[in-house]
C-alpha cells in the first residue's frame, strides 16, 4: 500500500487582514481562557474558579465575515437566479454532494500577467501539455500564482483570470466544479474596471461568472499552495461546503488527496 499524502489548499480566515474590499475584511474577536472561565461562572452557578481546571474554561471565537470571505465555493446562485438557460439557479445547500469530491487536474497559467486572459485555446494548450483529457465532474485546478500575495492589499490585483469561452469550455466537457488561486474565478476586477472605462463593452464584466447563467456550475475562490501538488493529475479533490440555507456560497476547506 503507498503512502496517502493531504495537500491543504485553503488559506486561512484572519481577523483583518486586507486581500478584500474593506466591507468584507474578516473580524474575530478571541474570547481566551480567561474569559471562558468568567463565563462558565455564569454558566453553571456556585462553581469557583479555583475548581476549574487552572482557574480556566472555554476558548471562544466570535466571527464576522461574508460567505465569500476566506477560501469558498460559490454556487450558481452567486451568478444569477436563474443557470442553464432558464432553470433557478441551485443555492449551496443544493449543490450535490457528488460534485464536490472527484478527480482533479492542475492546469498552471502561473507565468501569464496580472489581468492577462486565459482562453479556451490557452486550456487545451495546457491540457496537450501535461497528456490529460477531461472527463466529466473532474474537478479543475487553476494556479496563476496569487496566493504569494494573500494578505497584502495587492492580492486584489494579482493573476490572470478565466472568460466566459475559457469557462464554458470546460462546462462543455462535463466539469461541474473548478477553482483558482486567486480572489476572483474572473480577471481580478480593477483590470475589468479600468477596460470597461477604455471601450464601454459590458460583455468583458464578471463574464467568467456569467457564463453560469448559460451552464450552472460551482468555482472556489481563494486556493493555495497549487504548486504544492506532486503531478498535474492523479488525485483526488474533496471541497465540500458548509451548509447555508439559501447562500450564494459556503465556506469550504479544500484538500488533495495524493495516493502514493
Amino acid at each position: 500500500m503507498g503512502q496517502t499524502t493531504f495537500i491543504d489548499l485553503n488559506i486561512s480566515i484572519e481577523d483583518g487582514l486586507p486581500s478584500d474590499p474593506p466591507s468584507m475584511i474578516p473580524q474575530i474577536t478571541y474570547n481566551d481562557h480567561k474569559m471562558g472561565a468568567e463565563q462558565m461562572l455564569e454558566f453553571f452557578p456556585g462553581i469557583k474558579k479555583e475548581q476549574l481546571p487552572g482557574g480556566l474554561g472555554w476558548a471562544v471565537e466570535e466571527i464576522t465575515l461574508t460567505t465569500h470571505s476566506g477560501t469558498h465555493l460559490d454556487a450558481p446562485y452567486h451568478y444569477h437566479p436563474t443557470m442553464d438557460k432558464g432553470k433557478r439557479a441551485l443555492t449551496i445547500d443544493e449543490i450535490p454532494l457528488d460534485w464536490c469530491f472527484n478527480d482533479g487536474v492542475l492546469l498552471d497559467f502561473s507565468h501569464k500577467k496580472d489581468g492577462e486572459r486565459i482562453s479556451s485555446s490557452d486550456v487545451k494548450t495546457e491540457l496537450e501539455r501535461i497528456g490529460y483529457q477531461i472527463k466529466p465532474k473532474d474537478i479543475v485546478l487553476v494556479r496563476v500564482g496569487a496566493d504569494r500575495f494573500w494578505g497584502k492589499p495587492e492580492y486584489l490585483f494579482k493573476g490572470a483570470g478565466m472568460t466566459r469561452e475559457s469557462t464554458l469550455y470546460l462546462m462543455e466537457q462535463g466539469v461541474k466544479v473548478v477553482g483558482i488561486d486567486a480572489w476572483s474565478w474572473d480577471r481580478p476586477l480593477p483590470y475589468l474596471a479600468e477596460e470597461f472605462q477604455k471601450n464601454g463593452d459590458p460583455s468583458i464584466i464578471w463574464e467568467a461568472h456569467f457564463a453560469g447563467i448559460e451552464n450552472g456550475y460551482c468555482h472556489m475562490e481563494k486556493l493555495a499552495n497549487l504548486e504544492k501538488l506532486p503531478r498535474p493529475f492523479g488525485f483526488k479533490v474533496s471541497c465540500f461546503p458548509v451548509k447555508i440555507k439559501g447562500a450564494s456560497a459556503g465556506w469550504v476547506r479544500c484538500v488533495a488527496i495524493v495516493e502514493g
